[in-house]
């Protein structure tokens, strides 16, 4: 389920949409998207670099993921990724990505919070199969 106005930020905050995701009526995960399109990229990378030391200080030291450029017809496309897994089973990741058009010179930058209780999901689906056994699996 996605929840976002037709235009601008969810009301009194700074996300731009709200994502959750399901499995037999049971939330497991939930992405925060963030997107301005007034702001610079380099605004949206200043707000990226504070939400990733609030995280910090709240949950511990995040941990890089991913850290490319790539560039294909003119556009520079970067990624940025950070998580934290604070319980096996449980993560917290940051996501960094801006285009640049090299061609216009415009760059654009978004970021998203996503948050997995992956323990959960496995539970859930053990309890999906008849018998509570994982396809594959052994039944032990």
């Amino acid at each position: 389920m996605k929840i976002s106005p037709r235009q601008g930020n969810l009301p009194g905050a700074a996300a731009q949409a709200l994502e959750g995701r399901f499995l037999s009526g049971r939330l497991f995960e939930v992405t925060v998207h963030y997107r301005d399109p007034a702001a610079k990229a380099e605004d949206m990378e200043t707000r990226f670099n504070k939400l990733k030391k609030e995280l910090a200080g709240e949950y511990g030291a995040l941990s890089a993921n991913r850290q490319d450029r790539t560039v294909k017809d003119q556009f520079a496309t970067r990624n940025l990724s950070f998580h934290r897994e604070p319980v096996k089973g449980l993560f917290l990741l940051l996501a960094y990505t801006e285009i640049e058009d090299q061609l216009r010179q415009t760059r654009e930058a978004t970021f998203s919070l996503l948050y997995r209780n992956d323990n959960l999901r496995q539970d859930i689906e053990k309890l999906a199969v008849p018998g509570g056994q994982v396809p594959g699996g052994d039944g032990k």
